[in-house]
């Protein structure tokens, strides 16, 4: 150890080592990368949830307009997760723990001055969505630092606490938002933006206290272009990324548009603007928030009955939830009128299934990432020692890169929401493309990873 910040070397695997102290800087490392994905993912999730503040008649802006700035968002950190996770292995995990809880301070300031000022166009909006988008690429970064610090047999436990906990940013800021709501009326978004200010300085600075670099993480541009070069080239990283693309992409997707999902379909039954924003923030966090617990758990589950195996089983039943959720839009559609309770309820509870299978499948495609590319490392002509270091290495770049295409599957969910909303009047059309996707995830996990595991 240089000193208290910076280590010197790092053996997850080293039993005596990990039980003389090293589960503790783990831990500690652990908790402060979940603190800042938990705050990044609720920056990232502000704008679904302020459009609940912005009342048409007040801003101007259509459900079809509040949608795009999800999609805005969600797009921005789709494009910065590789890069949060390829700037940890350069700058390493404290490092990007510190700037990634800053630099969050510039979109949630950004926020609270475009809301004190209606009447502006969308375009300013849209920039501010973009860059609560950083909010995304914290997970990237904490994820590649819990694949780092903890052994092969309690990543899965890991990644799922990272993650899990991560996600519950987004039913934490839908909460606020509804506390802020009920108390002082859906036109102060105000202490919203500045709660998450003190929060994020808080996690910067505990990040820059208590968090670890490790020298040995740290690698060479030189090296970093050849890891690159695997990454691009090896087929396991495109199928992750797609069976991610399923799973996540359906969780960021629908955390996204919930809240106008339930809205419009309040709309629709007759309810005032004003209150039916009251009643979607009611409901809205339940779906993420199941969703954030499942994944911690889809990641113990993993560890224990293999990877492939759950997200295989994930996929069959998010077809069978959507074939539902499609029987009950086609029979009583919530967007085209009034509707009765049952078929709102029905409505409601397919929707929250999808989110909590899709969050157990996070957490299974995340323990599967590590355990592939261990596995892979046992073809290189290296000793043992080599290859868990370049296994440690590729799975953590392979983690960003499969969270960036993963995400890509939010922005789909959001568009195809948004246009056939725009189109017809209804949403619920658009889960026929859902589905056929969930069919086709499910088909090549048992493929790929079930049918030939080896």
């Amino acid at each position: 150890m240089n000193s208290s910040r910076h280590l010197s070397h790092w053996d997850a695997e080293d039993l005596a080592a990990w039980e003389a102290g090293g589960e503790d800087i783990a831990r500690r490392n652990l908790f402060w990368s979940v603190v800042n994905v938990h705050l990044g993912y609720s920056i990232w999730a502000l704008w679904p949830v302020m459009a609940l503040f912005m009342p048409r008649d007040v801003y101007g802006f259509t459900a079809g307009d509040k949608l795009l700035l999800g999609i805005t968002a969600t797009l921005a950190g789709a494009c910065l997760r590789p890069t949060y996770a390829v700037a940890t292995a350069i700058f390493g995990g404290r490092t990007l723990a510190m700037f990634s809880a800053f630099v969050l301070l510039i979109p949630t300031i950004g926020a609270m001055v475009l809301l004190a000022h209606p009447g502006l166009p969308l375009w300013p909006y849209l920039v501010c969505a973009a860059l609560t988008g950083m909010g995304g690429g914290n997970f990237a970064a904490a994820a590649s630092n819990a694949n780092a610090f903890y052994p092969h047999r309690l990543k899965g436990m890991a990644l799922g606490l990272s993650g899990g906990i991560g996600n519950l940013g987004v039913p934490a800021i839908q909460i606020v938002g509804l506390v802020v709501i009920a108390v002082a009326g859906n036109r102060q978004p105000f202490w919203v933006c500045v709660l998450y200010l003190a929060l994020l300085t808080t996690a910067g600075v505990g990040a820059a206290l208590f968090m670890n670099n490790v020298a040995q993480h740290r690698l060479e541009l030189g090296r970093l272009r050849s890891i690159l070069s695997a990454v691009v080239s090896t087929r396991d990283t495109w199928v992750l990324s797609l069976l991610y693309l399923g799973s996540f992409g359906s969780f960021i997707g629908f955390a996204f548009a919930f809240a106008q999902i339930l809205q419009t379909g309040f709309i629709a039954g007759g309810q005032s603007a004003s209150r039916a924003a009251l009643h979607a923030a009611q409901l809205a966090f339940i779906g993420p928030l199941l969703a954030a617990l499942a994944r911690v758990y889809g990641g113990r589950l993993a560890d224990r009955i293999g990877g492939g195996r759950v997200t295989c089983g994930v996929f069959v039943a998010m077809v069978l939830a959507a074939g539902l959720l499609i029987a009950v839009g086609t029979v009583e559609d919530p967007h085209a009128g009034p509707v009765s309770g049952a078929a709102m309820a029905g409505y409601v509870s397919c929707l929250i299934a999808l989110f909590v299978l899709a969050g157990l499948g996070n957490g299974s495609v995340y323990k599967m990432i590590p355990t592939v590319f261990a596995a892979s490392s046992a073809n290189l002509h290296m000793d043992a020692t080599e290859r868990s270091e370049w296994a440690r290495v590729i799975s953590g770049i392979v983690i960003g890169f499969v969270a960036g295409v993963g995400t890509l599957g939010g922005v789909g969910i959001n568009l195809a929401l948004r246009e056939s909303f725009v189109a017809t009047g209804t949403m619920t059309s658009a889960f026929w493309i859902f589905l056929a996707f969930y069919v086709f995830a499910a088909l090549l996990t048992w493929i790929s990873y079930v049918r030939r595991p080896g």
